[in-house]
């Protein structure tokens, strides 16, 4: 997901995304532990995007004070 379209989202669809997230790196690293990852290229763009959601989020949050 873009950070354009993650910025327009409300904080409890950011934490939403952000688990949802978290567990599919969770899955790829499994995958990875157990040889059946076929493209090692989803582990970066996944944690790319986890980085991502946690900058917006905490933007939102200190915009918010």
């Amino acid at each position: 997901m873009k950070a354009s379209e993650l910025r327009e989202l409300k904080l409890p669809d950011l934490n939403k995304e952000l688990i949802s997230l978290l567990k599919a790196n969770f899955g790829l690293r499994m995958q990875l532990a157990t040889q059946q990852l076929s493209n090692p290229q989803q582990l970066k763009k996944i944690r790319r995007d986890i980085a991502r959601v946690k900058t917006i989020i905490t933007q939102k949050l200190n915009n918010h004070d």
